[in-house]
């Protein structure tokens, strides 16, 4: 019997804010000194009383509208209750039957095609401490207990691990995009859960779900679904039962391994927050989020593509991240004169190089080389001052150092070389050296010309006009 997969995901993102969720202690917790940013709200001592933080429930309002959420006007926090040693208080706040979002969707692309992933909510909550494992026991960090986190439920709408990697990659493309969240999954600031059944194809009936944890990279999740589809449909064929259980995935065995059974709601004993009263939030509340809400990656691919000109795979490069689609129109205005597939190449290619190279983020590479630099780089090119190879050299020397194209150009000499006889003496030592180029091309193999332009090339350092380069040459070796 072949089976299929039916896959929901939780993703867990914490909210950028400055204090946390219900107090005012610092939210930045990664350097911190463990335990110093507590008060008696984030560890539930008797007699305190929470205040929700009004940044936060901002943020996951315009992450619920990004997501094509409704914003429900009274939203609840409730008390969920369990024990273990990273919840200081016992119970965690969250939402339960009042979320601040609900009923959205998201699409992402699969093979070509358009995939819809239902989002069945978005709610608010606080995150635990933080466990450090030593080899004679653990260590706890309460600096990020409290912290805002927001948790985002898809509906069963996933069917394998490629499209929940695919979802994953988009949601945190967008919530990063409208900088709620970091994205950043080494420390914990984007993570997921997966809860996974199977079922013989064409059955409308739910398996038994397991959740799935412990994933830290999106191919760590694609690869824990890989290996819990396939032990859960080896178990059913042998004739087995899946157990409604916790799962975490073991990284280095290539499997999941049993944790605990899996809670019902009702074990949780949700029930409202007593010290907080219901969150009301006005239409005209929700209509100033909405007008705070960018333009999306998938709006602004396909006004790349309509305004620009751009292939649908440089547009999604270049709109890939926020900062690279604003650093992208603010080159095009500032080069009228370019074409903006011309701006395109030039991103995607040599400044995405030296991006690469040097592992540094556009925002940062943006200070010393702003846009307009891309636009008098390109000018200098389309103008004939510079070559092709002298303006990629240019432009290291200016990513490097910041100075602009005109004055390193200026300082260097670089200026392209277009004076005929410079260039035909070039041409005539390029043939002297290279008599077998020479007999190549008049034996009737055109393209040799060409090797023989990259040594005259070579020779002027890239600063020779390669057209003024073929023509000599072909005069030079026509005689």
């Amino acid at each position: 019997m072949e089976y299929e997969a039916v896959i929901g995901l939780e993703v867990h993102a914490q909210v950028l804010t400055n204090s946390k969720m219900f107090c005012g202690c610092s939210a930045d917790y990664a350097n911190a000194t463990p335990n110093t940013h507590l008060c008696p709200v984030c560890l539930g001592l008797p007699g305190s009383l929470p205040v929700v933080n009004q940044r936060a429930t901002e943020l996951i309002a315009l992450t619920g509208l990004a997501l094509n959420c409704r914003i429900n006007p009274t939203n609840i926090i409730s008390r969920k209750q369990y024990f273990y040693v990273d919840l200081p208080s016992n119970y965690q706040r969250t939402q339960y039957e009042e979320p601040i979002c609900s009923a959205g969707w998201v699409m992402i692309e699969v093979g070509g095609e358009q995939r819809r992933i239902g989002i069945t909510r978005a709610h608010m909550e606080e995150d635990t401490g933080k466990l450090q494992h030593a080899a004679d026991g653990s260590l706890i960090d309460y600096n990020r207990a409290g912290v805002p986190l927001m948790e985002i439920v898809s509906e069963p709408d996933i069917r394998t691990p490629e499209e929940a990697r695919l979802y994953l990659q988009k949601m945190r493309q967008i919530l990063v995009w409208i900088a709620v969240n970091s994205g950043n999954l080494e420390d914990g600031a984007f993570r997921c859960d997966a809860n996974v059944s199977v079922r013989p194809r064409g059955s409308t009936t739910f398996g038994t779900k397991v959740e799935v944890k412990n994933m830290n990279s999106f191919r760590n999740v694609e690869r824990a679904l890989h290996a819990e589809i396939e032990r859960q449909s080896k178990l059913l064929a042998a004739g087995g039962t899946v157990v409604q259980e916790t799962r975490g995935w073991d990284e280095a065995r290539g499997t999941t391994v049993g944790q605990r059974s899996k809670e019902q709601a009702h074990d949780y004993r949700y029930f409202p927050e007593p010290d907080i009263p219901p969150i009301q939030l006005s239409p005209e509340w929700i209509e100033t989020r909405q007008a705070a809400l960018p333009v999306l990656p998938d709006e602004r691919r396909q006004r790349f593509v309509t305004d620009y000109g751009l292939s649908a795979q440089d547009a999604s490069l270049l709109t890939d991240e926020r900062v690279v689609a604003d650093y992208y129109e603010q080159a095009v205005a500032a080069a009228p004169e370019q074409t903006p597939k011309a701006i395109a190449n030039w991103m995607t290619g040599e400044l995405f190089r030296l991006l690469n190279d040097t592992g540094e983020p556009l925002d940062a590479a943006s200070e010393r080389v702003p846009p307009t630099m891309i636009a008098e780089l390109l000018n200098l090119l389309k103008d004939g001052t510079l070559t092709g190879p002298v303006a990629k050299q240019v432009f290291e020397e200016t990513f490097r150092t910041g100075q602009p194209p005109a004055v390193i150009v200026a300082t260097k000499g670089l200026r392209q070389i277009s004076d005929t006889s410079a260039i035909s003496e070039l041409a005539r030592s390029a043939v002297a050296v290279n008599p077998k180029a020479v007999a190549e091309y008049k034996a009737g193999k055109s393209q040799a010309i060409k090797f023989l332009v990259g040594q005259v090339m070579k020779a002027s350092k890239g600063q020779a006009n390669p057209k003024l380069a073929e023509q000599a040459l072909a005069e030079v070796l026509a005689e």
